[in-house]
C-alpha cells in the first residue's frame, strides 16, 4: 500500500473534497482522483462519497481515515528521525496578516527559505480568517486573541496594543478615560467585535460602536488619523503616530490586556517538522524579549 496514497486520501477527507486536497498537496486533480480509485481498489471498498458538492466518507471511510491519519504521522516521524540534522523538504503553505504579516513575518519566512534551500515557502497575506483545512494551508500565523475551534495553536510571543484618537477628534469629542465614557464614543473598527480593557486584575469587555468599519489593520490607522473615532491598534502599527502625536493614547487607566502571537496548524497527532522549526523560529524572533510592540 503506497503512503502516499493514504496520505492524499487523509488529505481529501480532511478538506472534504478533491480540489482543496489538490491544493494543500501541490498536486493536480487527476493526480488526487488516480490515487484514490487506487487504493479503494486495494481495498475493495468505497471510501469517499464524490458529489458535485465535495467528498464524504462513507461508513468504512471513517474507520480507515483515523488509521491512514495515525500511519502517515509515524512515516513522518521516521523521516524526521533519520533525515540529515536541519533539512526540510517538501512546500509550507501558510496565511498571515496582512496587516503584519508583509512587515514583521515575511523576513522570518525569508529566513527559512534560505537556511532550508530545498523547502518551498508559499505565503498568502489576508486579513480575513482562513479555513485552513478547506483551503490547503499547512498552518497560520495570527494575532490577537484566538477564537474557540478545533486547530492546535502554539503561542510563540506577546503583543501590545493601545486606545488611541487623533487629536481632531479629541479636540472635538473629548477624552475617553474610563469604559463607561468609551462606549458613547464613535469607534472605528472591524466589525462587531468586543474590545477588552484590564480593570485592575479583572478583563472587561466593551462593545462599540461606530461607523467606520474595516478588515484590515493599515485601513483602521488611516481612519483614526482622519479624527474619525476611537481605536484600539497594535502598538506596532502606530509607533510612528503615537511619536509625531499625530496619534494620542487614551484609556490609560484601563490599558488594552497583553495579547498573543500564535502558529495555528489544523488538529492532528504529530505537528509536521517544518511547523515546528517555523514556530521555534517565531518564538526566538518574537518571544517575551522580542514582542511585538
Amino acid at each position: 500500500m503506497d503512503i502516499e496514497d493514504l496520505r492524499t486520501f487523509v488529505e481529501v477527507a480532511d478538506a472534504r473534497g478533491v480540489t482543496p486536497a489538490a491544493r494543500r498537496l501541490g498536486i493536480s486533480k487527476s493526480i488526487v482522483s488516480r490515487r484514490l480509485v487506487r487504493l479503494e481498489a486495494e481495498l475493495g471498498v468505497q471510501l469517499l462519497s464524490r458529489t458535485t458538492r465535495g467528498a464524504a466518507l462513507t461508513e468504512a471511510g471513517v474507520t480507515f481515515r483515523d488509521h491512514a491519519a495515525k500511519v502517515a504521522a509515524e512515516i513522518d516521524l521516521a523521516k524526521d528521525a533519520v533525515m540529515p540534522a536541519g533539512e526540510l523538504r517538501g512546500r509550507l503553505r501558510i496565511t498571515a496578516p496582512l496587516s503584519f504579516g508583509p512587515t514583521h513575518f515575511a523576513p522570518v519566512l525569508a529566513d527559512l527559505a534560505t537556511r532550508h534551500p530545498q523547502l518551498h515557502v508559499h505565503a498568502s497575506y489576508t486579513d480575513r480568517i482562513v479555513d485552513l483545512i478547506a483551503e490547503g494551508f499547512d498552518c497560520a500565523i495570527r494575532v490577537g486573541n484566538l477564537p474557540d475551534s478545533n486547530l492546535l495553536a502554539r503561542r510563540v510571543g506577546p503583543i501590545y496594543a493601545k486606545y488611541v484618537a487623533a487629536p481632531s477628534y479629541l479636540e472635538k469629542h473629548g477624552s475617553p478615560e474610563t469604559p463607561e465614557q468609551l462606549v458613547t464614543h464613535q469607534a472605528v473598527m472591524q466589525g462587531t467585535e468586543t474590545w477588552p480593557a484590564m480593570d485592575g486584575d479583572k478583563v472587561i469587555s466593551m462593545r462599540p460602536n461606530g461607523r467606520f468599519k474595516a478588515d484590515n489593520g493599515v485601513a483602521l490607522v488611516a481612519a483614526a488619523l482622519a479624527g474619525i473615532g476611537v481605536a484600539v491598534l497594535p502598538v506596532a502599527l502606530i509607533q510612528e503616530h503615537l511619536d509625531t502625536g499625530a496619534l494620542v493614547p487614551v484609556m490609560r487607566r484601563y490599558p488594552v490586556p497583553e495579547l498573543g502571537v500564535f502558529v495555528v496548524r489544523p488538529p492532528g497527532q504529530h505537528p509536521q517538522r517544518k511547523i515546528r522549526v517555523l514556530t521555534e523560529m517565531l518564538i526566538e524572533c518574537f518571544g517575551v524579549h522580542e514582542a511585538v510592540a
